[in-house]
């Protein structure tokens, strides 16, 4: 039974791998189209974003059989084998699956009365049988029941003691039989919402069925409430597949991971090496102009990180560089993604804060300048007065050649960048458009490099719809957890608190800063925008702050928790990719200039709120 689900999970994977492609060229071909023949098509644009809702919806089972949906990792990493299958057994019973039941039952309500009351666009040209996408959701959620309960099945088989298991299970039941009686009545619902909430993060189950899992069992057990306050979330996950903007994010995902497989990452730092080499620092500054190319083409930490990990992390330590400095230089170079356009946290703070995604491009370029200015500044003065830490390189090569040679290899992903971002900056393409175009440059620049495959575009579009189906699947979790939370009088609360306890702005960004910052030690920036951000919006908007500028100063601080000890994401993955070539001390001791140099560019931003404007308004 186990097999023939995953094999189901697999297929439909494949399915919507296909599609993320088809959708890219749709876009692709609708922009060109419109812009330089003036045509278009209702249906057609309507035609993309049913696609972008199957790549997505499809792609929740077949994350989950590859374990795609996040996860803090923190104690997790350390259990052992048994454990880990006890937690994905509880995850699957008690979060996942109640809720997915739930969740099935109001989406079949809202695909029946579409079909019964004929449902068809709005819009003159776009497509009928509106039902049939509403019927995707209800499918979708089937397919993720069915792969959760393969999920159960093969963890039970990696039960050596199927008594501990059964011990653990009767303990799990007999706290929610008597917390549906008692629980609601110890504290306020909304701290112990919270305490329960992190609890479930911290000991290693998924984000996303956490918040689904939490929203239900709250909404279940508080009298003042009841199931009837989820009743709308099927229509809010009907609203975010109509979203246009949310559109980008598999596309820059796809985007990325087709420049990542192609090598553009390893040919630019070996290039950029040799061009930098013959300094002291140079391998160092190299990573950082390399991290800032990939971060403008690819936006995703994980991969930056890993890649310059894998590539220069042995070089620089090859050439007697301080473990410290290879490491702290990698690891904040790999996480310029997050503020560098086209920013995947950008385009979803864009989303929650109902801000122009390409407003908020504009805005975060100088403070991505000016984190690369301070990283390199740095590395030059750290290495000048320590000349052991960071030597020169010699190199018998011409340096015009070495030059031209790097130069060549910088060009295509330059003009790349140029041509995604620029058409956003003139306002000539959407972001969703120019990311299309980013994919289509991308499978042209592989091309040109004669690295194009079957097994490139394997590669790009199953990673592309994993992940998207991580985000997404997030996004659904913190809707029903947001809106529980709400219900319980979370929003009040918190207004109350900033306006009657605080009353001052400057204290509001401080508190709201550090919160995020915190926060950024345990859970992952996805769901920090998705259930933190829509707090703290209206309370931003009532002490008057410019939204724009507060989305920057968040994104800030979110790249900033990437990096801090001893839980920062992009810790965890550069010591994964380097192995026993560093130690964690050594990680922790590099990285710990770079956050000061980060939060130097934050007060910056702060102090001189004008110039996230130089680019324009």
């Amino acid at each position: 039974m186990s097999y023939l689900i995953d094999t189901l999970s697999k297929k439909i994977g494949f399915l919507a791998a296909i599609l993320a492609l088809i959708l890219a060229l749709l876009i692709g071909y609708d922009a060109l189209m419109r812009y330089f023949f003036s045509g278009g098509s209702i249906a057609l644009q309507e035609l993309e974003w049913h696609l972008f809702d199957i790549v997505f919806l499809f792609g929740f089972a077949y994350a989950l059989k590859h374990d795609k949906h996040v996860r803090v990792d923190i104690m997790f990493a350390h259990y052992s084998k048994e454990t880990k299958a006890m937690v994905q057994i509880l995850s699957m019973l008690f979060l996942l699956i109640p809720f997915a039941l739930f969740f099935l039952n109001g989406s079949f309500e809202m695909m029946m009365q579409s079909y019964m009351q004929n449902e068809v666009s709005s819009d003159p040209g776009g497509l009928a049988y509106r039902f049939v996408i509403k019927g995707v959701l209800f499918v979708a959620f089937i397919l993720l029941v069915l792969q959760a309960i393969s999920e159960i099945i093969k963890a039970y088989a990696k039960l050596k003691s199927k008594k501990n298991f059964f011990f653990v299970l009767s303990g799990v039941l007999l706290f929610l039989v008597f917390s549906t009686q008692n629980l609601a009545f110890w504290t306020d619902p909304l701290w112990l919402m919270f305490l329960l909430t992190l609890f479930l993060l911290l000991t290693g189950f998924q984000v996303a069925f956490v918040f689904a899992g939490v929203a239900l069992f709250f909404a279940l057990i508080s009298d003042e409430l009841g199931m009837h306050v989820l009743d709308m979330l099927p229509y809010r996950v009907y609203g975010i597949m109509g979203n246009v903007t949310l559109m980008s994010v598999p596309l820059f995902i796809l985007m990325g991971l087709i420049l990542e497989k192609s090598k553009v990452a390893e040919d630019l730092l070996l290039s950029m090496g040799k061009l930098f080499g013959g300094i002291r620092g140079g391998l160092a500054i190299s990573v950082v102009v390399v991290g800032a190319i990939l971060a403008a083409s690819t936006g995703i930490v994980g991969a930056s990180v890993v890649m310059m990990s894998l590539i220069a992390l042995p070089l620089m330590l090859k050439h007697k560089y301080s473990p410290e400095l290879a490491t702290g230089s990698i690891a904040a170079s790999g996480t310029l993604g997050q503020i560098i356009p086209p920013s995947i946290v950008l385009i979803v703070l864009g989303d929650q804060m109902h801000l122009s995604v390409g407003d908020l491009f504009r805005a975060a370029l100088v403070p991505g300048l000016l984190l690369i200015g301070l990283y390199i500044l740095y590395i030059l003065v750290y290495a000048y007065f320590n000349k052991e830490v960071a030597p020169a390189i010699e190199n018998d090569e011409a340096y015009s050649k070495v030059l031209r040679d790097a130069l060549k290899v910088m060009v295509a992903p330059l003009l790349l960048i140029l041509a995604v971002l620029g058409s956003i900056f003139a306002g000539i393409a959407s972001p969703t458009e120019s990311a299309a175009i980013g994919v289509l440059g991308a499978l042209i620049l592989a091309f040109y490099k004669g690295r194009f495959s079957f097994e490139l575009l394997r590669y790009a579009s199953l990673e592309t719809v994993k992940l998207t189906s991580m985000i997404f699947m997030i996004l659904i979790g913190a809707t029903a957890f947001s809106l529980v939370f709400n219900e319980l009088g979370g929003d009040v609360m918190a207004m109350e608190f900033f306006k009657d306890e605080v009353g001052d702005k400057w204290t509001f960004i401080l508190i709201s800063m550090l919160v995020i910052f915190l926060l950024g030690f345990f859970i992952d920036f996805i769901e920090i925008a998705f259930v933190v951000v829509p707090i703290l919006v209206p309370i931003a908007h009532s002490f008057g702050i410019d939204p724009v500028w507060f989305a920057i100063l968040i994104a800030l601080n979110l790249q900033a928790s990437f990096l801090t000890p001893p839980f920062g994401f992009a810790l965890f993955f550069l010591k994964g990719a380097a192995g026993d070539m560093v130690t964690t001390a050594q990680i922790y001791r590099g990285v710990i200039p770079f956050i000061l140099l980060q939060l130097v560019a934050l007060l910056i931003i702060v102090k001189f709120p004008n110039l996230i404007y130089l680019f324009g308004k």
